[in-house]
């Protein structure tokens, strides 16, 4: 214990040092005038990738199909020779035709050999190597270059060539300090591991893992084609209050907060659904918003009280028109994003080119615990069944909630492609119109892919009348102790009695939707910043 305490200590003390030296190289470069911080910007004319595949096509127009010399027949130094004299007039016809380029990124690497030097430089798209010399450079800027640090941003002018090794490179003409970094990065080989350090250090994360920036581009292209899909059927993006009075719409436990200026309690809203169906009466017949709800809950894999959620409405439509919208958004994605409709998650191979299985909550019901809930009759029945199979539940749940435990235990954990989980129970459904002919169930569906819950859609409840009714069990279940349950919202049923035509909506969890098309198997890999517990807790 006295060993690894020790040295940790010394291990300590170097770190410090380290620290130390590099803010007195900032001192030194600040004293001759040369404090990388004044400079304010830099021209960059092409990323790393850009500069690399530029070269490669210049190179095919300049060489064509030039073939190598051969050296059949010749010893060891003949065929180094004719090797290098190939080289040598490769090198002379590409740079009397030089591509100049000016990049910009961090040093992730540096080797100092006398008059001459490598670097690696990193930016948005990539990486390449530096070729630094004295006499390109100057002696100056030479001896500054070396006495740099990785993690250092500079700015690299100089034309692209190809070495010996065959490695795409840039000789360097110009070097500019750009940034000094103050900080030691990981050590590049083993990278950045530890993931409460990556969660906390997004930043360090994003410059270490190659992996992790892809994940985060990756879900940038998503959130732009879910908006390109959206555009083409013309919705209308538009947003919403984030703070509000009542935080209905789903059912979840709201975070609480006190607006000052008008002395009033408020919540941070648990989603985005009252605000949109407002749009839909006010005559905005598609509309759509992506933004952040905020539920008090625990974290785990799949669940952060922070998240993206995406809600849309169309008027005139209902559940089976959600059905479509949904079924061929999701194809879209996985072909404009993924380049194929079968993806591939912690192994397992998902198809979303098929059409998606369509079951009803009771069906799926019975297929996976043989219980037909269509004969049960009342919330007694329900409960017996419950209690022989060991289902844990309230007094005051009903033959609904039932059947909606019934469904987490037995059937979520089968539903591995695609499917439709349709026609759920009213009791657990309070903003949905009534099943035609069967008024115990609502035009509901929810989505499950990988086990998981994607989305949930309606064809959404329009009667005011009816909506009232459903607001006041609302209450009553939250009078009876349900913290998730929802309040009556008297503006949002004032807006009902103005007048909401026939409509379908849907929600959609956004970073779920990430993870699967990522392959990435916690919610915290595909949040930029999730939420984490302060360290001085």
């Amino acid at each position: 214990m006295s060993d690894t305490r020790n040295n940790a200590n010394v291990q300590e003390q170097d770190v410090k040092q380290l620290l130390k030296v590099r803010r007195e190289k900032l001192a030194v470069l600040q004293e001759a005038g040369k404090d990388p911080f004044q400079i304010t910007k830099y021209n960059q004319t092409h990323h790393t990738n850009d500069a690399k595949n530029l070269y490669a096509v210049h190179e095919k127009e300049i060489l064509g199909d030039r073939v190598a010399p051969s050296v059949e027949g010749l010893d060891e130094q003949q065929t180094r020779d004719v090797i290098n004299t190939d080289y040598n007039e490769r090198r002379a016809i590409m740079d009397a035709s030089p591509i100049n380029v000016s990049i910009a990124g961090r040093m992730m690497f540096k080797r100092v050999m006398g008059k001459a030097s490598f670097c690696n430089i990193k930016d948005l798209k990539g990486n390449i190597q530096i070729y630094v010399a004295r006499d390109a450079i100057g002696e100056e800027a030479y001896s500054d270059f070396k006495k740099s640090d990785i993690g250092d941003i500079y700015g690299v002018k100089g034309y692209v060539f190809r070495t010996k090794t065959g490695e795409i490179s840039i000789h360097a003409v110009e070097m500019t300090m750009l940034t000094k970094s103050l900080q030691i990065l990981p050590e590049k080989f083993h990278g950045l591991t530890d993931t409460d350090t990556r969660y906390r250090q997004r930043y360090v994360d994003l410059i270490m893992n190659d992996d992790t920036r892809e994940v985060f581009i990756k879900r940038s292209k998503i959130i732009k084609e879910i908006r390109n899909f959206l555009a083409g059927r013309d919705f209308m993006e538009v947003e919403t209050p984030t703070l509000v009075s009542n935080a209905g719409g789903a059912a979840a436990r709201p975070f609480e907060t006190h607006y000052n200026a008008l002395d009033e309690d408020v919540k941070l809203r648990i989603s985005l659904e009252l605000y949109l169906k407002r749009l839909i009466v006010g005559g905005l017949e598609r509309v759509y918003e992506i933004g952040r709800v905020y539920r008090n809950e625990g974290v785990d894999t799949r669940h952060n009280p922070e998240f993206t959620l995406m809600e849309l409405y169309q008027a005139y439509t209902d559940y089976e028109g959600m059905m479509e919208l949904t079924e061929s958004m999701f194809r879209y994605l996985a072909e404009t994003v993924c380049g194929t409709t079968l993806i591939s998650y912690n192994g397992m191979e998902l198809d979303f080119g098929k059409p998606f299985e369509r079951l009803t909550m009771n069906d799926a019901i019975k297929k996976y615990a043989d219980i037909d809930f269509d004969a049960v009759v009342t919330d007694e029945e329900a409960k017996a069944i419950a209690k022989e199979h060991h289902i844990e539940f309230e007094e005051r749940h009903t033959k609904g909630d039932i059947i909606n435990l019934f469904f987490e235990e037995y059937c979520e954990k089968n539903l591995i492609q695609p499917t439709f989980i349709m026609d759920h129970p009213l009791s657990i459904s309070p903003l949905t119109k009534k099943k035609p002919g069967d008024p115990s169930k609502v035009e509901r569906f929810e989505l499950f892919i990988n086990t998981w819950e994607m989305c949930n859609a309606y064809s959404e409840l329009n009667d005011p009348i009816d909506q009232r009714e459903r607001f006041a069990q609302q209450d009553a279940n939250a009078e009876a102790g349900d913290d998730e349950a929802q309040h009556t919202d008297e503006d949002f049923l004032n807006s009902l009695e103005i007048g909401m035509p026939p409509t379908g909506g849907i929600g959609y969890g956004i970073d779920r939707l990430v993870m699967l098309l990522t392959d990435s198997q916690a919610i915290r890999d595909v949040l930029l910043f999730p939420t984490m517990k302060s360290l001085d807790k």
